[in-house]
């Protein structure tokens, strides 16, 4: 077996990043989950398709963060890395796990760590991968516990909640100041990305202004604002448009905000742990749930 060559990634390699994307975080996810939780399942083709999609985008907008790593001609791991004004963040990272423990993750996080050399701060979500963890803090961040809500919904605790649009492509200014007060630099066109995959409901009024990007199942996959009462109102609006009697997880929860926590235990969610939000100069983001990729 000949050593690993790290490269720029071309736009033939995605799929094949894709697929390993799908596997390594699903190997994870088998070896980590708890027996409370929904049994792990590999990424779908469906949402494959959206991952490749936010990839491309990627490309385009940041080629020098995109790198893949080839052993004797087959690629074998992958990042993809955006810089957003003076941010960093990781989208993914990956490598097989038959390729695992030669470096080569080290050095792929250095070539994507590299694109952001001039950033502030930086931010990417991690599993609990306790080799890849240990990389991460390593290269200088900071890791917070994230956790998840799973359950149910009680349709009952649900409340009437007033003055939320639904939003489109003229909202983006708005969206990017909110993004500027939570998390310190704007999404820009991430949130093409995101309107392209997902409902966005808006609060803007006198009481406060944020947004949520909300999946097909009601959970918020984004949500931000600038207080925490606008933040629950709008994660209640998310977890009303899920199916009655149908499972829904809520992702990426710090304990920085906990007003999350708190609306999950009214809608009778559990509450679990499950990964790190790794961050570089910075706080975690709050009221702020992030995007597993674009942050």
């Amino acid at each position: 077996m000949t050593a690993p060559v790290v490269r720029p990634m071309r736009e033939d390699d995605l799929e094949a990043f894709a697929d390993i994307t799908a596997t390594s975080y699903y190997e994870v996810d088998a070896r980590t989950f708890q027996r409370a939780w929904p049994d792990p399942v590999r990424r779908p083709p469906a949402r494959n398709g959206a991952w490749i999609s936010r990839t491309r985008a990627a490309l385009r907008t940041d080629a020098a963060g995109c790198w893949v790593a080839e052993v004797d001609g087959e690629v074998v791991g992958g990042a993809v890395s955006r810089v957003r004004e003076l941010m960093w963040i990781l989208a993914s990272f990956a490598v097989t796990p038959a390729h695992q423990g030669r470096g080569i993750g080290t050095q792929l996080m250095a070539a994507s760590m590299h694109h952001g050399r001039r950033c502030l701060r930086g931010m990417f979500a991690a599993s609990a991968d306790p080799g890849a963890v240990r990389r991460y803090r390593l290269a200088g961040f900071d890791l917070h516990p994230q956790m998840l809500l799973s359950g149910v919904v009680d349709r009952s605790a649900i409340p009437v909640v007033e003055r939320v649009r639904e939003g489109s492509s003229t909202d983006i200014d708005l969206l990017d100041s909110i993004d500027r007060r939570t998390r310190g630099a704007a999404h820009l066109s991430d949130h093409e990305l995101l309107l392209a995959q997902f409902r966005l409901a808006v609060i803007d009024d006198t009481t406060g202004s944020g947004y949520a990007y909300v999946d097909t199942d009601g959970a918020p996959a984004l949500l931000a604002a600038t207080n925490r009462r606008t933040a629950a109102r709008l994660m209640w609006e998310a977890l009303a448009s899920s199916t009655p009697g149908a499972q829904v997880s809520v992702h990426h929860i710090t304990a920085a905000n906990a007003w999350a926590l708190d609306v999950g235990l009214a809608a009778r969610l559990a509450i679990h742990q499950n990964g790190y939000l790794c961050v570089r100069h910075m706080s975690p983001p709050a009221p702020y749930l992030h995007h597993g990729s674009l942050l």
